[in-house]
């Protein structure tokens, strides 16, 4: 029984699908990518919430299907937001202006 409730733990936990830390943000992403985030996480892809993983606490990795977007914070605190997707798509996201 412990070993159940062990293993459910863990899995609540590893399911999670944001990292503490990630920045606010709203881009736009070439290849109609939109994708956001409040404080705190999580965020989103095209509405989607992505599995997202803190590399460091300063530097976020979200995944959806086919499409890998890297979040990192600025020594001023702004946030850089670049893609990489299926056969060797990438590029630079763009700040969308509320």
């Amino acid at each position: 029984m412990k070993k159940i409730l062990s293993l459910a733990t863990l899995l609540l936990v590893a399911g999670g699908a944001h990292a503490e830390g990630v920045p606010a943000f709203n881009v736009d992403c070439p290849g109609n990518l939109a994708v956001s985030a409040d404080q705190g996480g999580p965020v989103l892809i095209n509405g989607k919430e992505a599995k997202t993983r803190a590399v460091n606490e300063r530097f976020f990795e979200a995944k959806a299907t086919d499409v890998t977007i890297s979040i990192s914070l600025s020594d001023d605190d702004s946030v850089i937001v670049s893609y990489t997707g299926k056969h060797g798509a990438n590029g630079i996201c763009t700040s969308v202006d509320d």
